[in-house]
This record gives C-alpha cells, structure tokens and sequence, in this order.
C-alpha cells in the first residue's frame, strides 16, 4: 500500500492486493475448513485473492443495496438471496416514502438479484452452509447494509460461525457490525470512510464477464462449484 496525503494513511492498488493482505489476517482459521463468500460485484477479487491465499472454496452470495428511488447511492436497505431483508429506519425516516414506493424498489432489485444468480451460478442454490464457518467478504463497508442482509441469510442458513471479512470499513460501521458477527476482520478502520473508492488507487465497475473468470477459475482450482461463464 502507498502512504496518501489529505488525512488518508494509506491506499490499496486495487482488489487484488486487498485481498492478500486480508488473508494474511484470516489464516488462523483454515484449520475450520471454512468457504469464502463473496459480495459480487467487487467483492469477488478480494475474496478470490482471500480463498486462493487460504486454498479453499469461493462462491458468491447475492445481495442487493435498496436505493431511495431519486437518490440510488442513498441505501435504505438491502436483499439477500434467500429473502432475508434488512431495511435501515434511520434513512427511512427522514425520507418520504410510501409503501408502495418501498415494495416497487425491493420488487426491482429481487428481479437483478435473481439475473445475478441465473448469470453467476447457472440458476443453481447456494450450497449447503449447515455447520461451516463462512467467511463473507466485500471490497468496504461503508454503511453495510448489504452485509447485514447477508448476515442474516447466512444465519439463516444455518452457517455455525460468520466471519466478516474487509480491507477497509467505517469505524463506526465496523463496531456496531462486530456485534452482529462472530468475529469482523478489517485492515484499516478510517472514522472518516468518505467513500470506499478513495482508499483504492484502482477501484474500477467490475463487470459480469471478470466475475465470471474469478468464479470459474475458483472453481477449477480451489475446489468452488460456480457457474462457469
């Protein structure tokens, strides 16, 4: 990592080298067999990075950020395959929503989380996570609304433990998180996040098609059984 001025300590390159220092923090627990989840888009280079470091199974898991209808960027929420629902009633309360607002939105993101399933796994289920220890992983938290829906559908699933996996999170975010995972594993934890771009020199849009190279190349070294592009 390069040191930043302007009150940023350091930047990662990119996904990639944020994830292999992320791993270096999650070896301790390769002796629990765990599998690597990962928060498509961006999340899947870092978790890439994470699994292949630990050698063991990548997938993805779907989740989907609930934006205010005139502000997209502005979360209220997020889905989570499997129907788990986090809704944030701080944003929500001082937005003027109805209901019918709410529901038309959640509707349009379950439809883009049900794509990303048929064009990620091949429509297949996420495997079974009954009595694993899950580690999921994404590029930042900024919020991590999107990660409490995932949470909650991994306990949903049954997973034994959750391990919360990041290069960079909200100070703030990351305490209160810490309360609803079993461990949280940060690298750096700014009280002033700004955006999670600002702590990457590169921090491009992935798109489907490099998902897809990850998750197949996961799936034919590491054990993973993603669809393949």
């Amino acid at each position: 990592m390069n040191a930043r001025r302007g009150g940023l300590e350091m930047r990662f390159r990119d996904r990639e080298e944020a994830g292999r220092l992320l791993a270096e923090r999650l070896r301790e627990h390769v002796g629990e067999t765990p599998v690597v989840l990962a928060l498509p888009r961006g999340g899947v280079a870092v978790g890439y990075e994470v699994a292949r470091a630990l050698d063991v199974p990548l997938d993805v898991m779907m989740v989907r950020k609930l934006g205010v209808p005139w502000h997209p960027e502005l979360g209220m929420g997020a889905l989570a395959e499997g129907g788990a629902l986090y809704l944030n009633r701080e944003v929500l309360g001082s937005v003027d929503l109805t209901a019918e607002e709410i529901a038309n939105v959640i509707a349009e993101e379950t439809r883009e989380l049900e794509r990303r399933v048929q064009r990620y796994r091949g429509g297949r289920p996420l495997q079974d996570l009954r009595g694993r220890t899950v580690i999921l992983v994404d590029d930042g938290l900024a919020t991590g609304g999107t990660a409490r829906a995932a949470v909650g559908a991994l306990r949903g699933l049954g997973a034994r433990s959750v391990i919360l996996a990041v290069p960079v999170a909200a100070s703030q975010t990351a305490e209160a998180l810490r309360q609803e995972v079993d461990k949280l594993v940060c690298v750096q934890e700014p009280s002033d996040l700004w955006a999670i771009g600002t702590w990457y020199e590169d921090f491009h849009q992935m798109s489907d098609e490099e998902v897809l190279v990850l998750l197949d190349q996961a799936h034919r070294h590491l054990g993973a059984s993603p669809a393949s592009p």
